[in-house]
Formats: C-alpha cells, sequence, structure tokens
C-alpha cells in the first residue's frame, strides 16, 4: 500500500472512497452518503483542488482509504484540521491509518502549522485511540455535530514541530 497526494483528476477514485466511507460510518462524518452522492463531478474536483487529499492504494492502483488537510473556519491560521480519514475495513490494522496520518502531518508542518487538529465522534473508540497513539491529546472541546444534534464530537489536537 503507498500514499498518493491526488489531483482533481482522481476524483472519481477520491468520490467512491469518500462515498465509501459515509455508507461504512454514517454517523463519524460532518456529511451524509446521501447528500454527496448528488455531488457533481465539478463539485469534487473543486473539494480536491482546495483540499490536500491523500489516497493509500495498492499496487493495481485500488483506492483503500484516504484523508484530507484543511484550514478549518474559525481555527488559528497556524492549525491544520485533520478530515475524512477513512481505511477500508478489510484493511485496517495494517497501518494504512497511520501512513495517511502521517502523509497529512508532514503537509501541516511543511505548511507551517503549530498544530493538526480533528474531532471525533463520541463513541468512535478505534479513531479515537488511533489519534491518541499518533500522539494526538484530548483538548475536552466539545461541539454537537451541525448535522444532528444528538451527536457529540471532542476536538484533539496535535502539537507540531514546523518543518520536520
Amino acid at each position: 500500500m503507498r500514499i498518493v497526494r491526488v489531483g482533481e483528476d482522481a476524483w472519481r477514485s477520491v468520490r467512491d472512497v469518500r462515498l465509501r466511507a459515509l455508507h461504512d460510518a454514517p454517523d463519524s462524518f460532518g456529511s451524509t452518503a446521501g447528500r454527496e452522492e448528488r455531488f457533481a463531478e465539478t463539485h469534487w474536483r473543486m473539494r480536491i483542488r482546495a483540499t490536500p487529499t491523500w489516497l493509500a492504494v495498492d499496487d493495481a492502483g485500488q483506492p483503500w482509504g484516504m484523508v484530507s488537510l484543511i484550514l478549518e473556519p474559525g481555527s488559528p491560521t497556524d492549525d491544520r484540521h485533520l478530515v475524512s480519514l477513512w481505511v477500508a475495513p478489510e484493511v485496517r490494522r495494517r497501518g494504512i491509518g497511520w501512513a495517511l496520518i502521517d502523509a497529512a502531518r508532514d503537509q501541516a508542518c511543511l505548511d507551517g502549522a503549530r498544530t493538526m487538529s480533528l474531532w471525533v465522534l463520541d463513541g468512535n473508540t478505534p479513531a479515537g485511540d488511533l489519534y491518541i497513539r499518533a500522539g494526538f491529546r484530548r483538548t475536552g472541546v466539545r461541539q454537537r455535530l451541525p448535522r444532528d444534534a444528538a451527536l457529540v464530537e471532542e476536538r484533539y489536537e496535535l502539537l507540531l514541530t514546523a518543518g520536520v
């Protein structure tokens, strides 16, 4: 498995992985499969142009996971926000999640970020455990998920050394 940063011409692969993630873990993301299934090609291309995105692909080019990195609205300009991390269930526990986090962290450092952050939904213990093992700390900052106020998520943060 290798981690590749993709451009907008990979929009179909990004779309397919993202939709698979939304179907696999419908409560773990800030969107829904129904909503994103309606996105046109132009939307997917724009999303990739605006958001650094990496895919985990096998030797045949089949994607098995993804992650993106954004400057989250309202966050400090020296923070990069990790979003959309997902690995296909059949290839989990093989280091792919770690490798995707590493790719995002490396880019955040290149961007001069001081921190990298993310939100973890209450009850998503496997994700929370992965992030803690990767060096993130729980901040205690909590919010209701905008698309479903019954769901609560907590912000995690990783202190970075810029330029590493």
